[in-house]
């Protein structure tokens, strides 16, 4: 069975120019649904497609499982491929569109039929074999490119934007059907996506690329709940970040001075000193939100300036009262509704905080997708 491994692999276009891909190392278990997030121009798709050997590392190493596959072709890696745009043949019916693999492996007839019909029968498309790629829906195209690309028998499948042509509804209910197949046949997955959702539902462990390196790596649960870093913060769910300085330190918290002289109570970061800038990043199901004072550590006041209802919560922005900054909260549905100007109190635990030091480069740049 397949794990695949990125010894420091490194990618420029133009002349060295562009850097697509720094200095990655990466290890994907056997077995493991894997995903890569980040922005578009990351270096996702290429780091994809160094290892499906469609692109050749300018530096580094590629292994999957024990081979070292650096300066193979495509053909000898032993993988199965799914393209965004499917990339099916116009001119051949679903049937021979599945079993294109099969056959030019020149594999028995008795062993095409039934690893066509296998497949189609999984991707519940078999009584549609004789039509053409036209008269199929997007959902339908996709799940008989991912069809061909298992039919070969491969044990890796790599995905690279699968969904990202279909519309919500269709994509969400497909990617469980993937993330389906892939556990029933036992594969090695590796799917490259810009949607953090789409990876959070599926993925057993996902990394998180900007300009060309990884940040983290971790289940989502980790990356949500333990982000390392405040691109990872902002990038997989929503995190609202105040700026302050350190003003005193104990064993696990630190107390810090925002604007305006509020002090609150944070999970302290190992590396922050007394009086040194912070940024505190805090989600926003984190804080509760009241028209009372309840005489809570880190309460905070502010006013609603918006308001949306977006079926499974609310989202309500709030300018602080005297920080200024805008922040978002998302209580609960079963709690109290609140409109517009109203003047309402907020708080928050300091065990639901994160902590980071503030960037060298400024925190909007920090947080720039591109």
């Amino acid at each position: 069975m397949p794990d695949v491994k990125l010894v420091k692999a490194r990618k420029t276009f133009d002349k060295g120019r562009i850097v697509a891909v720094d200095q990655v190392s990466l290890h994907v278990r056997d077995k493991e649904y894997f995903s890569l997030v980040g922005p578009s121009g990351c270096g996702k798709t290429t780091t994809l497609r160094m290892i499906a050997g469609l692109v050749e590392p300018d530096e580094g190493e590629i292994f999957i499982g024990d081979k070292l596959v650096t300066s193979l072709p495509p053909e000898d890696r032993d993988i199965g491929y799914v393209f965004q745009q499917y990339a099916l043949f116009p001119n051949m019916d679903v049937w021979d569109n599945v079993t294109y693999g099969p056959t030019v492996k020149a594999w028995t007839e008795k062993k095409r039929e039934r690893i066509g019909r296998e497949m189609l029968e999984m991707v519940k498309l078999y009584d549609r074999a004789d039509a053409i790629p036209d008269e199929l829906s997007g959902g339908m195209m996709q799940r008989v490119a991912l069809s061909r690309a298992l039919a070969a028998g491969s044990k890796l499948l790599l995905l690279d934007e699968p969904l990202g042509a279909l519309d919500a509804k269709i994509r969400n209910e497909l990617r469980y059907e993937i993330r389906k197949l892939v556990n029933d046949l036992e594969l090695t997955a590796i799917h490259v996506t810009h949607d953090q959702a789409e990876a959070m539902a599926v993925s057993d462990r996902i990394a998180i690329m900007k300009k060309g390196r990884i940040l983290q790596v971790g289940t989502p649960y980790e990356l949500y709940m333990k982000p390392q870093e405040i691109f990872v913060a902002n990038f997989i769910g929503e995190s609202n970040f105040l700026e302050g300085r350190v003003v005193r330190l104990t064993d696990d918290i630190a107390t810090i001075r925002l604007r305006g002289d509020l002090k609150v109570r944070a999970r302290r970061n190992e590396a922050s000193k007394r009086n040194e800038r912070v940024v505190l990043a805090i989600r926003p199901e984190a804080f509760e939100i009241s028209k009372r004072q309840r005489k809570s550590v880190n309460e905070l006041k502010g006013v609603v300036e918006k308001v949306r209802f977006e079926g499974t919560d609310i989202r309500y922005e709030l300018r602080l009262a005297n920080d200024d900054s805008v922040i978002v909260v998302r209580p609960s549905l079963g709690g109290e509704w609140f409109k517009h100007n109203d003047k309402i109190t907020i708080s928050f635990s300091p065990d639901k905080t994160h902590t980071f030091l503030y960037p060298p480069q400024g925190l909007l740049t920090e947080l720039e997708l591109e």
